[in-house]
This record gives C-alpha cells, sequence and structure tokens, in this order.
C-alpha cells in the first residue's frame, strides 16, 4: 500500500513554489497526496521564519501535528523551511517531536526525508543555503488560471530589520532560459496570468548576466501564447531605470500594478535600516511613474514603529500618505529579529507599533474606498476564479487585485479559469461588483 502525506504550507508565495516543488517529487516518488493530516503516514510542515507572529503560527502547526502524532493519528512530522533553516542547530532539540527537518538548500531531498522517516529513520538535510536555484518541477496548487513564476531566491539588500539574507542567502538569479520554460509549460497548462515573484526582482540577471534583465524577461514572457496578464512582485525602489519603466508602460500584457516595498519615507529612519535611497526620490519615482503609466496601481509595504520613528517621523509617513494616496498599502507593526542590526536599536514597544499601524490603516480606508469607487460604471477585465455557493456569484479578481492580499470582483456570469470583460455596478467593503458584459 502506498504511504500517504499531507503538506501544510506557510509563509510567502516563494515558499509556495517550494511547497509544490515538494508536492511534485513526493507523488513522483509514488506517496499520495491526502487533504487532511489526521490519519497520514507522513505530514511535511513547510515553515515561515521570518517574524514572530509567522515563527509562532510555524510552531502552532508542529505542536498541533506533534499531538497527533502522540496520539498515532499520524506517523511521522516533517518540518521543512525557513524557521528550520533559521534554528535549524535548535529546533529538533526543542521540538523533539519532529522526525525530519530540512533547511532552504534541501527541498530536493524531501523524498530522502520522508523514506527515512517511514523506516523509522531521523534525518537533518542542511544544504548550502547560497547554492544555485534548485530546478524541480512543481505540482500548482494555485489557479485555476494563474501561478507564481519565481526567477530569483534569495537576497543582497541586507535592510537592517529583515532577516531574510540570513535564511534564504544571497541573491541568485535563475537563468531566463528555464524561467521561459516553465512559463511556457504554465501557459501550456492554462495558466493566464504569471506573477512573476522573488525578494527583490529588480535586481533580476544582475549576479548572473552582469545587468538587470527584468524589462528583457518580461518582453519574452509576453511573446508565449496563452499569457495574458503579467503581474510584477516586488520592485525595490532604487532600481528603477527607464528601459523597465517603458517595459511596464508599453508592455500590455504587464498589468499596471507594481509592488513597491517602501517600509517609511524619513530619510534617517531609511539609512539607519540600509534602504537605498531617500524620501524625496521614492516621492519623485511614484511621480514619474505615475506620470509614464497611465493608470497605474501602486502597492507597497511599510513598517510603523521602526527604530527612530518619533511622532514627527511617523508624522510624515501619514503626511506621505496622503499626499501620494497609494491604492494598495500593506503596513506591519516593528518586529524586532534577533541577529539583525534594527532588533538592538532602540524603538517603540509593541503596543505602541500596533496603534500606529492601526492608524496608518484608518488614513488609508477612505483612499482605498475612493479608489474602489472609480471603478463604479466602468467595463474592466476579470480574471474569473471560482464560484462562490453562498452569494452565487463567480469571484475573481481585476488588474488592481493581487491574490489573497488585495480584493475581489463578484459577477454575475463569466466562467472559472477565464478572462472576462465585467461592468461595475457598486462598490462595497474593498470589494466591486458586477455583471459580465
Amino acid at each position: 500500500m502506498e504511504a500517504s502525506f499531507a503538506l501544510i504550507s506557510l509563509g510567502c508565495a516563494k515558499n509556495l513554489v517550494n511547497s509544490e516543488q515538494m508536492l511534485y517529487l513526493m507523488d513522483e516518488a509514488g506517496y499520495k497526496l491526502v487533504p487532511d493530516p489526521d490519519g497520514a503516514d507522513l505530514v511535511i510542515v513547510n515553515t515561515c521564519g521570518f517574524i514572530d507572529a509567522a515563527k509562532s503560527e510555524a510552531i502552532d502547526n508542529i505542536l498541533e501535528m506533534a499531538e497527533l502524532k502522540k496520539e498515532g493519528r499520524l506517523g511521522g512530522l516533517i518540518v521543512t523551511g525557513c524557521l528550520s533553516e533559521r534554528y535549524k542547530d535548535s529546533i529538533q532539540e526543542e521540538l523533539p517531536e519532529i522526525d525530519a527537518v530540512l533547511g532552504v538548500g534541501s527541498f530536493g531531498e524531501i523524498v530522502k526525508a520522508a523514506d527515512a522517516v517511514m523506516e523509522g529513520r531521523q534525518a537533518r538535510l542542511f544544504a548550502d543555503q547560497n547554492g544555485p536555484v534548485e530546478e524541480i518541477p512543481r505540482v500548482v496548487s494555485t489557479g485555476p488560471a494563474w501561478a507564481y513564476l519565481r526567477i530569483a531566491e534569495g537576497c543582497n539588500n541586507f535592510c537592517a530589520f529583515c532577516a531574510i539574507p540570513y535564511i534564504r542567502g544571497r541573491y541568485r538569479s535563475r537563468s531566463m532560459e528555464n524561467v521561459l520554460a516553465e512559463a511556457r509549460d504554465l501557459a501550456e497548462h492554462g495558466v493566464k496570468e504569471l506573477i512573476v515573484i522573488a525578494q527583490d526582482i529588480t535586481r533580476y540577471g544582475t549576479d548572473l548576466y552582469g545587468r538587470r534583465c527584468l524589462a528583457r524577461l518580461c518582453r519574452e514572457l509576453a511573446q508565449i501564447p496563452g499569457v495574458e496578464w503579467i503581474r510584477l512582485h516586488y520592485l525595490y525602489p532604487d532600481q528603477f531605470d527607464d528601459e523597465l519603466i517603458d517595459e511596464i508602460a508599453g508592455n500590455d500584457k504587464i498589468v499596471k500594478y507594481l509592488d513597491i516595498p517602501i517600509q517609511h519615507i524619513n530619510n534617517k529612519i531609511l539609512k539607519a535600516m540600509n534602504r537605498r535611497g531617500t524620501g524625496d526620490e521614492i516621492r519623485s519615482l511614484f511621480k514619474t511613474l505615475r506620470e509614464r503609466i497611465p493608470g497605474l496601481v501602486l502597492r507597497t509595504s511599510l513598517i510603523a514603529g521602526l527604530p527612530g520613528e518619533g511622532e514627527a517621523e511617523f508624522e510624515e509617513l501619514c503626511e506621505f500618505l496622503q499626499e501620494a494616496r497609494i491604492e494598495r498599502v500593506g503596513v506591519f507593526p516593528f518586529s524586532p529579529e534577533e541577529g539583525t542590526p534594527a532588533a538592538s536599536m532602540p524603538h517603540v514597544d509593541e503596543e505602541e507599533a500596533r496603534r500606529r499601524a492601526d492608524l496608518i490603516l484608518q488614513l488609508q480606508a477612505p483612499i482605498m474606498d475612493d479608489f474602489c469607487q472609480s471603478f463604479v460604471g466602468k467595463t474592466i477585465r476579470v480574471l474569473c476564479e471560482s464560484y462562490d455557493e453562498e452569494l452565487q456569484r463567480m469571484t475573481g479578481r481585476c488588474y488592481a487585485d493581487s491574490p489573497e492580499i488585495d480584493g475581489q470582483v463578484l459577477v454575475d456570469g463569466g466562467q472559472e479559469g477565464e478572462i472576462v470583460d465585467v461592468r461595475i455596478t457598486y462598490a462595497e467593503d474593498g470589494m466591486l461588483y458586477g455583471e459580465e458584459v
């Protein structure tokens, strides 16, 4: 009888791609995927270890699986991903219920770990976190008509608050040939929207080809039959050049939605956090992008309560948001991450950081409401994703919506996996409602 396994994937889209690769490898090795860990021979928990909340979620999931195992309702427990990489010297000591642990350079060895656990042995697999990006096929779990396309691994930015370079290693681009081959395969299997991801996609190619190659990659992706939308996540503000801006503006396949994490606008804080560029350069970039890319929707990420943020610095951030009227904003309270320079810098307490984050969300609410209302009466293209039985409508997304972080469009009509024209009739609570034209 074939062994069964369940998989719990936590954290970001890049981690999800690794989960999809492990799904492929396990399937090829004859393991059977089941939806529920209860009763499975194995469970794989692919963890995030980026901030305290993510670490807590990962540990809670591991402990929940450990309890199932203790009760005899689960066989083996395998932990992979960023939490295991970050705490590789102590994780099995702290959580002895874990049977196998794999680092971020060892996703390709998941079958080796699973086989060991099935034979009653423990496994501990940690390859070089700075090694070449593993080229492993995937079982796409998103969709039906969209998928992530990871173009690089790791990060060289070393922002003072961020542990990613220490966990995921230095920046490594995938070769353009491999990226395009994967994109063609996705398109042949019905994927219409490619969401191009990396910790920093604007630096794509600098390590392999000695120059920024994102604009060229987008041109090549746009030539692939079946690809209708190309969405870009994340672009760093200091790496834009005229070639990239012109490509985004002139390439009809690139949705006019750019995710550019700025974290703050105050010069003193940006410098202390090792962010390249100044607040004025960010303001100038956003102005240039809006002038040269008609209909542009901007998304950014902010951190409230960063070291050095007093009332004056926070007020400057709020004033900037009122001026810039960014359509999509995510904000997080500062989380001091052990091993990062920012962790040892003076900062406001967690409660105050949360209060400031809540204030930013309150400030943004009317801006985002106004943006949603601007769609009413217009006809827009919508990617239909799934039918909601309770609402009796098709759910989907327009160019202004990235999956799981932005709003949705609820459609009368449409067909799953298709991009259709929808006339928007009203907007409410960040959601658009409309009917297929």
